[in-house]
């Protein structure tokens, strides 16, 4: 099964996929009422981890694919398939919004972790998109020591994020 059967078989079978996006929120909606001016105290600061972490990975993958989708693919908006890359972004900012009316995303458990793999995947794509647009006036009438420049500072930025996730 490739990537694009996946996504086929999520368009054509939406009933799971509209559930654990429609489930997170409302867990976080629950824990918001029950858990209030407990936040950051355990047992509720590990369920919002929890559900930072169920609805994060899924939201950050469906942002990575639609940048590499509409930048690299050039995928017309009006293709967009709404179960695999617009449901999960609604559902990780809507649960953002519920947790965070009741606690400090600092207070979370490994929310730092999250914030260096987006800047991992943001300068990594970034480079990308740079290299493919630059491809062939790199070699010839580009500057090197802009590229250079521009090698060091995505260095940097990936250093960065790394040293967040692992650091």
């Amino acid at each position: 099964m490739t990537l694009g059967d996946c996504f086929t078989y999520i368009g054509n079978n939406p009933s799971w996929v509209l559930f654990y996006f429609i489930a997170i929120p409302f867990l976080a909606f629950l824990a918001w009422i029950f858990g209030k001016e407990e936040g950051t105290n355990p047992p509720w600061n590990f369920l919002y981890a929890g559900l930072v972490y169920l609805v994060a990975i899924p939201g950050i993958f469906a942002i990575t694919l639609n940048i590499y989708l509409f930048l690299f693919e050039r995928q017309p908006i009006l293709e967009t398939n709404l179960y695999s890359q617009v449901l999960p972004i609604g559902s990780m900012v809507l649960t953002f919004y519920m947790i965070r009316k009741n606690v400090c995303f600092e207070d979370i458990p490994g929310f730092g972790k999250l914030s260096g793999l987006i800047m991992i995947l943001t300068a990594l794509i970034a480079f990308m998109w740079f290299l493919e647009k630059t491809f062939i006036v790199a070699f010839t009438s580009f500057p090197i020591h802009y590229l250079f420049i521009g090698f060091v500072f995505l260095l940097v930025v990936v250093r960065f994020g790394w040293s967040r996730i692992f650091g």
